[in-house]
């Protein structure tokens, strides 16, 4: 239906960021990322918290189930060092996971750096919220949302935005449009409605 809003929550997770040692970079590259590919009216909330399990999954909780956001991005926390938990966090609150996000942002990250194996990062819904947990930097943060593409705008390799409209179809949110310049969203043929509808 015309007029459906789209409630997201960000979170961007960094001790340093948090206590002012240093600006947030993750929440102003998710926004303006999410302001430039999105069509459909958005909500957005937005929290700069600590590394710590606890307060992740409080902050989650609150998003999905108060707050009402059909889809939360996570930014920050997700490597192999002990303070890196978002994904434990994540999987803590979550009903089911969603291992396909995790696989290809891992793939998308492998073109540029051998580390991006050690990345920990989980796709995870719970209720009717889709959680994900996004890169820390606001370079990898738009390729993994956009894909990779060549100079004349062709798709290399799909960036996971593409099936987000059609997961949150799925699991009971609003129809979610895109602006194709940014990202195409994907659904089959029987889910897509004519657009502006």
């Amino acid at each position: 239906m015309a007029g459906d809003l789209l409630r997201v929550g960000l979170v961007s997770i960094s001790d340093r960021a948090s206590s002012g040692v240093y600006e947030d970079k993750g929440l102003p590259a998710l926004r303006e990322w999410l302001e430039s590919a999105i069509a459909t009216p958005l909500a957005i909330e937005s929290r700069l918290i600590p590394d710590e399990q606890a307060l992740i999954e409080t902050t989650l909780i609150e998003l999905a189930d108060a707050a009402g956001c059909h889809l939360v991005l996570t930014t920050g926390g997700t490597g192999p060092a002990p303070r890196d938990v978002t994904p434990d966090a994540t999987l803590a609150v979550a009903d089911r996971e969603m291992p396909g996000f995790g696989e290809q942002m891992r793939q998308i990250s492998l073109k540029f750096v051998p580390t991006a194996i050690l990345s920990r990062q989980v796709g995870a819904i719970r209720g009717s919220t889709l959680i994900l947990n996004l890169p820390g930097q606001p370079k990898a943060i738009r390729e993994t949302l956009e894909g990779l593409k060549d100079e004349q705008g062709t798709s290399l390799v799909p960036g996971i935005f593409a099936a987000v409209p059609y997961c949150i179809d799925l699991i009971g949110g609003p129809y979610v449009e895109t602006h194709e310049a940014v990202v195409k969203a994907f659904r089959p043929k029987s889910a897509q409605r004519p657009a502006g509808t």
